[in-house]
């Protein structure tokens, strides 16, 4: 590999953008707090070029995380915290550690067994460090969606889950049940807050019951509600007409027409 594009390199180009003498100036302003929605941004852009299927886009976006990665690593290195080699040497140990099953040849039958033994490293690690509690650990930044489903996963290893999945849909029938009650005229506005909160909470636990990732089943819903509601908006365009109350009904047509193309396509 050429010097160029050697993560030394990488992290060269970095210390010289921070360095006091003749660095970028917006780049020597920032912290660990302003970069965050930076690192998360370049996360889900990660995220998207997956789900477009866009190699390209996703060899450039990984690039793009991977410069969050040495920036923090070089602000904790400028501070006497760490530098990017203890990054790397941490995550490498931590791999193999949670890994015995390929780095000291332990017998783990299947993925499941792997998966229950990674489990059980990961509690003993977070034990370790003196967290208090199951839940001590998951992180406040996540996504909402994203937090509840590790919330609930977490909650499940000490066996606080539903056993069937016929119950979670009940559940979830309830949690509707009750948001429709604070439709009353003298409900407290707090209240609906509360119950919508409870009816998204079940709706997490029954994706995890089916097996499917929340976060990424309504990021899906988002785009295919974004593109059904461009070509609403393309049709209506060529008819001289544009999205409004008055055009209800011609926008219901078009998004139903949206719709039956989307199951008819290959």
């Amino acid at each position: 590999m050429s010097d160029d594009t050697s993560i030394k390199a990488l992290i060269d180009i970095m210390a010289q953008l921070r360095d006091p003498q003749g660095g970028c100036p917006w780049d020597l302003q920032q912290t660990f707090r302003t970069i965050v929605p930076h690192t998360l941004e370049e996360a889900y852009e990660v995220a998207s070029a997956i789900e477009r299927d866009d190699m390209p886009g996703l060899c450039d976006e990984l690039g793009d995380l991977l410069l969050q990665i040495v920036f923090h690593a070089r602000m904790a290195e400028e501070q006497g915290h760490f530098d990017f080699s203890h990054v790397v040497g941490a995550i490498r140990d931590k791999l193999i550690r949670r890994h015995p099953h390929v780095f000291e040849r332990a017998d783990l039958a299947d993925a499941g067994a792997v998966h229950a033994n990674w489990e059980r490293i990961k509690a003993s690690e977070r034990a370790g460090t003196g967290g208090e509690g199951v839940l001590a650990d998951v992180a406040q930044a996540l996504p909402a969606l994203l937090r509840a489903e590790k919330l609930q996963r977490r909650a499940a290893r000490v066996g606080f889950d539903w056993d069937e999945i016929d119950a979670v849909f009940d559940k979830v029938d309830e949690e509707l049940a009750e948001c429709r009650e604070t439709l009353t005229e003298h409900a407290e506005p707090t209240a609906r807050v509360h119950e919508i909160g409870d009816l998204l909470f079940s709706c997490v636990n029954l994706a995890r019951h089916m097996g499917v990732d929340a976060e990424q089943a309504l990021r899906v819903a988002n785009h295919r509600f974004e593109r059904r509601f461009a070509q609403v908006e393309k049709a209506l365009g060529k008819q001289g007409l544009e999205p409004c109350r008055e055009q209800r009904e011609a926008m219901e047509t078009q998004w139903n027409l949206a719709k039956t193309r989307e199951h008819f396509e290959p």
